[in-house]
């Protein structure tokens, strides 16, 4: 094994809390074409147990730190080729530990167009300029006459070019650069102002409009606010430090002085031309050079905490409880363009569409509710899956108040869920391809049936970017955002399994090992020649080879087939510890499967062999008392208060519940039914100190709150979920005056009374026919 592949083992060893040998047995499997859920679930023994969490964090830093040690490689080659590589350098160059810190090394030697001090140097100026840093004794102005010439025609121009030769001395410092770079994260401040004249249109930056904070302790959300202000020209930003102190020198320049030895209280010329200097290096070189790197260094710090902001949630959306198999409505809301309906069985397979307009301009909402009632009896619907975009409060509305209208033992349940990237989908070659002859907007109403039924299995169809679960997502890198979004949506497929014989080639591209070309190589063998009766017949596909099964299988699952440990998470290779477990027991496979009080009656070490260890074992027992257990919790939805639809109904002081759509670094935001988001603050999460909100809340947990405060005009909502004493009685919606809106509303409760049940009537007509 390499000297760069052991140090990189040792490094990340330390960094994930392992210990070398698992890192480096995690690496090899890796560099192999295993993935990390295989070697996480399956591989446990030659690990040592590494997590997910753990292996995806060393995947990362492999990646970096392998390019680290051929961007030094690089570099050293480079200097040597120049005949400048000293024994001292090469061990420096070789301990670095950041690209940043090899880049400041290698910066003298590094290839650069024409500068000053190159210029001075080719005009003889180079002697000046050791001169003087090696004799303060010396008098720089005297000393310059002596290298006056054609080229430098005064002491004047002498003394320039030395001083660009010290500047650029001083400036290629590694250790010194290092040293105020440190300096600067630590004391640092950044400054943001308005752009004189950009105030209405920058309304939504005015927090920024004169913010000023230590760099160090900026916050990812803050960080990138302030980033998109600059980018949007509303906003200026500066890196300023030491800009209150009041001293002749300040710590920066005198950091450089020490660094040169340069004493600038010494009453000798040299020493104040050197202190001159040095000023002179901050102010041109280093201060620009060293802000861009703080900067940069701040931006990338958002980025990250930003992405993995993005990434919980995401999985968090991701491994949402499903309602399971029922027959679901999907309703996709509109105003003019009307309510697109589309009804599909428990399997997700569409049945039934339609469009309805209850509201203005036609305001038929009679023949809406008669549509949406035919259908549901029809179908047998049991859910209704309702979008949160627009007019979605007033569709649920008119869905429940024709779900009070049917038979209780017709009632479906109605859930208001996120159409987030249900229109990407719509308008994608996917859904081009699965629907050919749907129109585009009856597509979106499926998406949200289905997404309803197994949120997991709908949205793998759509760009992880596009389900809106994070914070300033288009301004962060959206490779590395692209990359840790892909990784959250293989682990949380390959967390929960995936029906073989069911699964779209979306979902199947996404289990370990198969990708998406592969994918549509199951799906058209299934196609073609029926359901997979057992795993093994996966080795009949095209191309999917012996290592390919061995990555997949135990990710697949087939229930009810010929071999009951299909429909489990217990891998192919391991069958043969299943069935001694079974033959202990002396029962029946399918018998036993389940039965955890005769199973936790075992001891795992009793089947133990040379190939599968105690976590294995452990495992297998774990599978065989809950067979293809769901990680994913019980479904539930939250119920939208009466009467609350607009920003303008909510008061301070009401008690509501709602779904968190979103975890942010400074808190959670909550689905109120409003159309708007409401923040709950990290300081209003919890009646103790919440330090992180993913610890509190994740995306999809339904939450009571109370309405702190309402900013029509910005559109924004503060919520609490602290306790607290009990807050004052709810007060209702103001009346509306007639208008538009009201237009949109079903009847009220008496008038619909009048007019008959809806629901029996079309009760009625069904069993008719």
């Amino acid at each position: 094994m390499s000297a760069d592949t052991l140090r990189i083992a040792r490094t990340i060893a330390a960094e994930i809390l392992a210990k070398p040998d698992q890192v480096n047995a995690a690496i090899e499997l890796l560099d192999g074409g295993s993935t990390v859920p295989f070697i996480a679930r399956y591989r446990k023994e030659v690990t040592g147990g590494l997590d997910d969490t753990q292996l995806r964090t060393l995947e990362e830093r492999l990646s970096y730190l392998r390019e680290l040690a051929a961007r030094r490689k690089t570099v050293l080659e480079t200097i040597e080729g120049q005949g400048k590589l000293t024994d001292e350098l090469r061990r420096k160059i070789e301990t670095v530990e950041t690209k940043a810190e090899l880049e400041d090394i290698y910066l003298p030697f590094k290839p650069k167009r024409r500068t000053k001090a190159e210029i001075a140097r080719e005009r003889g100026l180079g002697p000046l300029a050791e001169a003087i840093l090696a004799d303060r004794s010396i008098v720089p102005q005297e000393a310059a006459t002596a290298y006056l010439g054609e080229e430098v025609p005064d002491v004047k121009a002498a003394l320039d070019g030395a001083r660009d030769i010290v500047m650029e001395k001083m400036a290629e410092d590694a250790d010194l650069v290092g040293n105020l770079r440190a300096y600067m994260k630590e004391n640092a401040t950044i400054h943001a102002r308005l752009i004189e004249g950009k105030a209405e249109a920058g309304a939504k930056f005015s927090d920024y409009f004169d913010h000023e904070e230590r760099w160090t302790n900026v916050p990812s959300h803050r960080a990138l606010a302030m980033l998109r202000g600059r980018n949007e020209e509303v906003l200026t930003l500066d890196i300023e430090i030491d800009k209150d102190l009041d001293t002749p020198v300040k710590p920066v320049e005198a950091r450089i002085m020490g660094a040169f030895g340069i004493d600038p209280k010494a009453p000798n010329a040299a020493e104040k031309w050197l202190g001159d200097v040095a000023r002179w290096c901050w102010r041109v070189k280093l201060s620009l050079h060293l802000s861009i790197d703080l900067m940069n260094d701040m931006c990338e710090r958002a980025e990250e905490e930003a992405i993995q902001v993005f990434a919980r949630n995401l999985k968090d959306i991701l491994l949402a409880a499903p309602a399971g198999s029922r027959a679901t409505m999907g309703l996709d809301p509109g105003i003019r363009t009307g309510v697109k309906v589309a009804v599909v069985d428990g399997t997700g397979k569409l049945l039934d569409t339609a469009t309805v307009y209850p509201f203005q301009p036609r305001n038929d909402l009679r023949g809406a509710q008669a549509t949406l009632g035919h259908l549901i009896l029809k179908h047998g619907v049991e859910l209704v899956a309702i979008g949160n975009g627009t007019a979605s409060r007033e569709t649920d509305r008119m869905a429940a108040d024709l779900i009070a209208d049917l038979p209780a033992e017709k009632r479906p349940i109605k859930v208001v869920v996120s159409e987030a990237g249900a229109s990407v989908y719509s308008a994608s070659a996917l859904a081009a391809a699965e629907f050919p002859d749907l129109d585009v907007s009856l597509r979106g109403a499926v998406s949200i049936a289905r997404r309803l039924q197994d949120p997991l299995a709908e949205l793998v169809k759509i760009e992880p970017k596009s389900i809106g679960v994070g914070q300033y997502q288009h301004d962060v890198d959206q490779h590395r955002l692209a990359r840790a979004l892909d990784a959250v949506v293989e682990d949380a497929v390959n967390a929960v399994g995936v029906d073989l014989n069911t699964a779209s080639a979306s979902l199947l591209s996404r289990v370990s090992g198969l990708g998406a070309s592969l994918a549509e190589a199951v799906v058209a063998h299934r196609n073609a020649h029926g359901p997979f009766g057992t795993r093994k017949d996966l080795l009949s596909v095209a191309r999917l080879g012996p290592r390919t099964f061995e990555q997949c299988a135990g990710f697949l699952r087939i229930p009810n087939g010929a071999e009951p440990l299909d429909a489990s998470s217990v891998h192919p290779e391991a069958y043969g510890v299943a069935k001694r477990i079974v033959a202990a027991c002396g029962r029946d496979l399918r018998s036993l499967m389940g039965d955890a009080r005769q199973l936790k009656a075992l001891d795992p070490a009793d089947f133990v062999d040379e190939r599968f260890g105690l976590p294995t074992v452990k495992d297998i027992l774990a599978e065989l008392e809950k067979p293809g257990r769901d990680p994913r919790p019980e479904f539930r939805t939250a119920s939208f208060a009466d009467g609350v639809e607009e920003l303008t109904d909510l008061k301070p002081g009401m008690m509501l519940e709602g779904t968190v759509t979103n975890v942010a670094a400074f808190g959670a935001f909550v689905d109120i039914g409003v159309h708007q988001d409401g923040l709950v603050h990290v300081s209003q999460l919890a009646d103790r100190f919440v330090k992180d909100p993913s610890e509190v809340v994740k995306a999809g947990d339904v939450v009571k709150v109370k309405v702190l405060e309402v900013d029509v005009k910005r559109k924004r909502i503060s919520l609490s979920m602290r306790k607290g004493e009990a807050p004052p009685r709810p007060q209702g919606p103001r009346d509306r005056n007639d208008g538009p809106r009201r237009n949109a509303m079903p009847p009220k409760r008496e008038e619909r009374s009048q007019q008959g049940s809806l629901g029996a009537a079309l009760l009625d007509a069904m069993r008719r026919k």
